[in-house]
């Protein structure tokens, strides 16, 4: 199935147009469980937060009128009326000439207008003595400062961090509507894989795929399931593919995807339903023997069985469409520019991604070197990476010294 590479472009663009999917829905969930979800709706205040006008300071209710003049020479006096506490309905009112003591956060009793902090006072029993005027409304906070009533409070396709949780927990919310995580079978084939945790036999190697391709899932908003090891098998492979379709949403498999006589995935994918393969074969390094397939309405995202190619064409490729499907952005990764460190060759007419790490130069640029590994199946290349940079396809080299862009893999540096 790959008498013809598709071009890396074309790959994109038949992926965005082919498995332009819709989010899959959504579903209530109980606040505490909704950290780092997709709110499904709008969200609009049924009350003013705060729902009161509240002190911001520990200090004394007052009218602002009765401080004007203040100073240090020559203090405002006023009768101190009671206390204000938090939690609490006020039960003293401030008349002119009066005061209330009251703590950050407490309503405001009625009558004052302004409160002067602790600082700016000085109290002997009942009189207080304040030394700098405050203005009407100081440091208050008005009732639906924050979010007023009918107000929109969080719009729909917002991720819910912790700020937002807060939001939500300030309206009184426990339960809120967010978009349904897509479900994303994994499996890995091949004669020459264990899963981890049972005995390693010789010339096999533990399932680093399955693991690496199922916390990316998680990390671009969807459910990962691990389906275990395949063999090299049509039976076993056909079985596996079709349990994985009826049981999710997204099926990524790994393996068997090239043109040994064992790579059987591409040609059973395509028997599985309509409309079938996308794309077999995309023109790249690494990653070539990529596979897309559309089963019905499933994407079927077959990565090649070295680790880093598999990783790298999961977040070029998939990671895309599993944000659409759970209601997220598509976030591009992040790039800083830097200088080529040493001189780094393409493959011949296929776009060619070089793993670098990013080292600052004494200009506090960032000087990008190739990380020193061929293997495109070392999982440490990824893990050594700060990220990469590519070489079209009609370019032979990156020259050193020579300005490069690089997608960051990693959400921090190390210089």
């Amino acid at each position: 199935m790959f008498r013809r590479l598709t071009s890396f472009d074309e790959a994109k663009r038949v992926i965005n147009e082919k498995l332009k999917l819709p989010v899959l829905g959504v579903e209530e969930v109980p606040l505490l469980e909704a950290y780092n979800r997709v709110l499904g709706e709008k969200v609009v205040s049924t009350l003013d937060i705060p729902p009161f006008n509240r002190s911001i300071v520990d200090g004394y209710a007052v009218k602002a009128e009765d401080t004007f003049g203040a100073e240090e020479n020559q203090p405002a006096k006023l009768a101190v009326r009671g206390v204000v506490s938090v939690g609490e309905p006020p039960e003293v009112k401030v008349g002119k000439g009066e005061s209330a003591e009251i703590v950050t956060g407490a309503p405001i009793p009625e009558g004052a207008d302004a409160v002067v902090m602790v600082e700016d006072t000085d109290r002997d029993g009942d009189e207080l003595r304040v030394f700098r005027a405050v203005t009407r409304d100081g440091n208050i906070m008005k009732q639906g400062t924050d979010i007023k009533k009918g107000e929109t409070a969080l719009e729909a396709g917002r991720v819910l961090g912790s700020s937002e949780i807060g939001v939500l927990a300030a309206l009184g919310l426990t339960m809120v509507k967010v978009f349904k995580v897509p479900v994303v079978a994994v499996l890995s084939t091949g004669a020459e894989v264990t899963e981890p945790g049972k005995e390693l036999p010789a010339g096999k190697i533990y399932d680093i795929n399955a693991y690496s391709l199922s916390t990316a899932v998680r990390k671009s908003g969807g459910k990962p399931v691990y389906l275990g090891v395949v063999p090299d098998d049509e039976v076993a492979l056909r079985n596996a593919l079709e349990r994985a379709l009826a049981s999710a949403d997204v099926v990524m498999t790994s393996g068997g995807v090239s043109v040994g006589p064992h790579d059987l995935t591409p040609q059973i994918v395509n028997s599985l339903g309509e409309p079938g393969v996308l794309l077999s074969g995309i023109a790249v390094k690494p990653g070539k023997p990529t596979t897309v397939a559309l089963v019905g309405k499933k994407p079927v995202f077959s990565m090649p069985g070295h680790p880093t190619s598999a990783l790298l064409l999961f977040h070029l490729l998939a990671r895309p469409v599993i944000q659409r499907m759970a209601g997220r952005p598509t976030t591009e990764a992040k790039t800083v520019k830097a200088v080529a460190a040493a001189r780094m060759f393409s493959a011949k007419g296929r776009r060619t991604f070089v793993m670098v790490t990013l080292k600052q130069n004494k200009r506090n640029g960032f000087v990008a070197e190739p990380v020193a590994t061929g293997a495109s199946g070392a999982i440490t290349t990824l893990a050594k990476a700060d990220g990469y940079l590519e070489i079209p396809a009609n370019h032979q080299f990156v020259d050193a010294g020579e300005e490069v862009v690089v997608s960051l893999l990693k959400d921090t540096l190390v210089s």
